[in-house]
C-alpha cells in the first residue's frame, strides 16, 4: 500500500522529504528543516483553503443559476398566461363587433327589425350580460353605449401575470444557507495532523486516518506521538457533552476514546494515567483505562462502528453501537482538565472515518 502525505498532496510531501534530506546533517540544519516544513505545511494548507472556497462558489454559483432559471420560467409561463387571455378579449370584442354589425343591419330593415326585435335584443343582451335590464326602450341605447366603451386589453388589468416576487427573494440568504448544509458535510471531531504518528495518512478532509508502512518524514514536534500509531481530535473539550460516531470497518486494529491534554504523547503512552479507550486488538475488545491492565468486554457482533459520548461535566465516557443501540462499556471519572477525542489505527486494511452529522437551521426569535 502506497503511502501519501499527511496532507493529501504528493508535491507536498516530496517537498517536504527533500527539505528533510538537505537539512538533517546537523542541529542547526534541523531547525531550518523545520522551518522549512512550516512554510510548506502553510503552502499546503493554503491549497486546499483555496480549493475548498472554489468548491462553496461553485455551490452558490450553482444555486444563483437555477434560481436564475426559475425565475426565466415563471417570467415565461405569465407571458404564455398574457397572451392567452389578449387573445381571448380579442376574440371576445371581435364577437361583440360582428354582433353589433348585425345589429345594424337589421336595423336597416325596418320591417325586419320589427320582426326579429325581441331575438336580436335578446342576443345582444346575453352577450353582453346585462340580461338584468328590462326591455325598454332606453334598452339599445344602453347597449350600443356598453359596446362604444370597449377597448383593446391592457395588460396591468390582467390578474395573475405578474412575478411572484416574494418567492423568489424572500429570506433567500437563510433559504440557501439551509440547501448548502444539506450538501456540506459536518463531522463534529476533526483530526489534527500536528499529533499524527508517522506511519498514519490522513484524509484532505481531516475526517479519515488510515495506517501506512512507509513512513513518513515528519516534523518531532513534542505534540506527535512518536511510538504508537495514534492521533488526536483537533478541538479539546473542558465542559458540556459531546458525541462522535467512528466507522472502524473491517479493521482489525483501532483504539477510540479521550486524552487529557497534559497527558504524554512521547514514548509508552499506554503505561500512563490520563486516557481512557475501547480498542479491538488481538482479536479482543478491551476497556483500557492505564495504568490499569486492559479489560476484556463482552462484544459479541463485530463492530462497524462505535459512538463515543462524552459528558465532561458529569464524569462519563460512554462506547455503544449506533447501529445496534447496544451499549459497550463506560468510565467514569472526575475530569479536571481538557479532552481531546484520541484514535489509535494499528491495521491498513481499513481507516477510521468520523461520521458526518446532519444539520438544519433552527428558526427562532
Amino acid at each position: 500500500m502506497k503511502a501519501r502525505a499527511t496532507y493529501d498532496s504528493v508535491s507536498c510531501k516530496s517537498e517536504s522529504q527533500t527539505a528533510a534530506r538537505d537539512g538533517s546533517t546537523d542541529s542547526a540544519s534541523l531547525i531550518s528543516t523545520d522551518s522549512t516544513e512550516t512554510k510548506i505545511q502553510a503552502k499546503c494548507t493554503e491549497k486546499q483553503i483555496k480549493e475548498n472556497f472554489v468548491k462553496l462558489y461553485q455551490l452558490l454559483s450553482n444555486e444563483e443559476a437555477a434560481r436564475i432559471k426559475a425565475l426565466r420560467e415563471e417570467e415565461e409561463q405569465k407571458n404564455q398566461i398574457l397572451r392567452r387571455k389578449i387573445e381571448k378579449m380579442r376574440k371576445e370584442m371581435s364577437s361583440l363587433s360582428a354582433t353589433v354589425a348585425a345589429v345594424e343591419e337589421e336595423m336597416k330593415a325596418e320591417d325586419a327589425l320589427l320582426r326579429n326585435y325581441d331575438a336580436t335584443l335578446k342576443r345582444f343582451v346575453s352577450f353582453l350580460c346585462c340580461s338584468e335590464l328590462k326591455p325598454t326602450a332606453s334598452l339599445t341605447t344602453e347597449c350600443f353605449s356598453r359596446v362604444s366603451q370597449c377597448k383593446a386589453p391592457d395588460p396591468e388589468d390582467i390578474s395573475g401575470v405578474l412575478i411572484n416576487v416574494p418567492k423568489h427573494l424572500s429570506n433567500l440568504k437563510f433559504t440557501v444557507l439551509q440547501k448548502m448544509l444539506k450538501t456540506v458535510d459536518y463531522t463534529p471531531v476533526t483530526f489534527d495532523p500536528n499529533t499524527a504518528h508517522c506511519n498514519l495518512i490522513l484524509s484532505e478532509d481531516l475526517t479519515s486516518v488510515r495506517y501506512s508502512d512507509e513512513e513518513q518524514t515528519l516534523p518531532e514536534n513534542p505534540e506527535r506521538f512518536d511510538m504508537f500509531a495514534c492521533v488526536l481530535g483537533s478541538q479539546g473539550f473542558d465542559s458540556g457533552s459531546r458525541c462522535w460516531d467512528v466507522e472502524v470497518g473491517d479493521s482489525t486494529g483501532w483504539f477510540l476514546g479521550v486524552m487529557t491534554e497534559s497527558a504524554q504523547r512521547r514514548n509508552k503512552i499506554f503505561s500512563r494515567s490520563g486516557i481512557w479507550l475501547v480498542g479491538h486488538f488481538c482479536g479482543e475488545y478491551k476497556a483500557h483505562e492505564p495504568p490499569q491492565s486492559p479489560a476484556l468486554l463482552p462484544v459479541k457482533e463485530k463492530l462497524q462502528r462505535v459512538r463515543v459520548q462524552l459528558d465532561w461535566d458529569s464524569g462519563k465516557l460512554s462506547f455503544s453501537d449506533p447501529l445496534t443501540d447496544t451499549h459497550i462499556h463506560s468510565f467514569t471519572h472526575t475530569f479536571t482538565e481538557r479532552l481531546f477525542p484520541f484514535f489509535g489505527v494499528g491495521c491498513d486494511i481499513s481507516p477510521l472515518l468520523i461520521l458526518p452529522l446532519k444539520m438544519t437551521v433552527i428558526e427562532s426569535n
